[in-house]
């Protein structure tokens, strides 16, 4: 007898056990065209149910202050989306057809369980937290997508935490398939009353790098001046857009290398400088983007954003890039300095229905969850065997 294909589900119930929802994945993949569809099946105890109805929200946020400063009648919070659908009873015009994993999961688990789905839309940002310090307390800001499910009279009741499931759920991008072209930067500098200049030169091998993965930077500086180059300082620094009311940005270096290397007069550099940013050594940098911050810090730095054209940078939240920075330290002539972008994002699995990317990061970089969920196509009858996992991400 052939054994079943166990299914993975992540689950989470209520204090009161009374309500439970279940969803293939907690992280939904924004392919710039379209959103995953964010398609789970709720539990519910009839009798504890009675005369109410069971609700389901989706909420993209973004919080740009401290929670506890919520409480002096101070709001920190711009709801970006808001959708909300009645799963119990379910209401004719609110119902889509059904994936597998939810036919699977309506069959495993009763006459009790009813499906839910949602639509991102595409134009919505991705999930960014900015890294808080150490001691501060409350939410961390940046933007989130909470689901939560509820049982009440109407959608506009009061929602009370005993018989209801908060989710915090991802929404992600992979690379592109087609990178851009290789990042090349060079600059001359003559100084006062000297017609010798000073080149200098930067390149990348590529544009796009995947989490985890080593960036080599190749540096020429070829010193014709008077001067001499004291030492070389290279950087890694990611830039954080905030795009809400206003636009600012702040910026953070997440690797860094400084070389003793001279150049004197007359002379010529050419080498490669390799570096590595992680999240693993900017734990407690705060204001650092990451790819939204989850309770067991199963993140990363926050991938660059991919803005599809046409869309609106004001419901971006956070748009987040990358430069490697180049800077020459010359005795009495200041500094000589470039700049190289580049896109750092994780890598499209072969089969993202199933698949989930690896990565190169020795420093436990975990990277995004893509979907759970591998069927056998060939028995659709078959119930499978489910794998329940909490849904610990809060």
């Amino acid at each position: 007898m052939e054994d079943r294909p166990e299914t993975r589900v992540f689950k989470k119930s209520s204090p009161n056990g009374k309500l439970t929802v279940y969803l293939g994945k907690r992280d939904f993949v924004d392919h710039l065209g379209h959103v995953d569809p964010v398609d789970g099946v709720l539990h519910v105890d009839p009798e504890y149910l009675k005369d109410r109805k069971v609700f389901v929200t989706l909420t993209c946020a973004f919080r740009y202050g401290r929670e506890d400063l919520d409480v002096l009648g101070l709001t920190f919070q711009k709801d970006l989306y808001v959708v909300a659908i009645q799963a119990v009873p379910p209401l004719q015009k609110e119902q889509k057809p059904l994936s597998l994993l939810q036919e699977k999961l309506l069959k495993k688990l009763g006459h009790h369980a009813y499906p839910f789905n949602f639509t991102i839309p595409p134009r919505l940002p991705c999930s960014v937290t900015l890294q808080p310090g150490p001691g501060d307390p409350g939410k961390a800001c940046g933007v989130d997508y909470e689901l939560r499910a509820f049982c009440a009279k109407n959608v506009e009741e009061k929602i009370h935490h005993r018989n209801s499931v908060l989710l915090v759920i991802r929404k992600v991008q992979y690379a592109p398939e087609k990178p851009g072209p290789q990042p090349m930067m060079e600059t001359r500098r003559c100084f006062l009353l000297s017609d010798r200049s000073l080149h200098l030169e930067g390149s990348l091998d590529k544009e796009l790098y995947y989490h985890g993965e080593p960036i080599g930077v190749n540096v020429r500086v070829t010193n014709n001046s008077t001067k001499t180059v004291k030492r070389l300082k290279i950087s890694v620094r990611q830039y954080a857009d905030i795009c809400l009311f206003s636009v600012a940005q702040y910026k953070c270096p997440v690797a860094q290398f400084e070389a003793e290397d001279q150049v004197p007069p007359g002379f010529t550099l050419c080498r490669v400088y390799t570096l590595t940013p992680t999240v693993g050594t900017n734990r407690e940098k705060r204001g650092l983007a990451l790819d939204g911050r989850t309770k067991h810090g199963d993140t990363n730095l926050a991938s660059s954003t991919i803005v599809k054209e046409g869309s609106s940078k004001e419901l971006m939240g956070i748009l987040v890039s990358y430069r490697v920075k180049i800077k020459l330290l010359v005795s009495l002539g200041g500094d000589v300095a470039v700049e190289l972008p580049f896109v750092l994002m994780h890598p499209k699995p072969p089969d993202q229905s199933g698949t989930q990317p690896q990565s190169n990061d020795p420093e436990g970089d975990t990277l995004v969850d893509t979907s759970l969920i591998e069927f056998d196509q060939s028995t659709p009858s078959q119930v499978d065997d489910f794998v329940f996992e909490d849904f610990s991400r809060t």
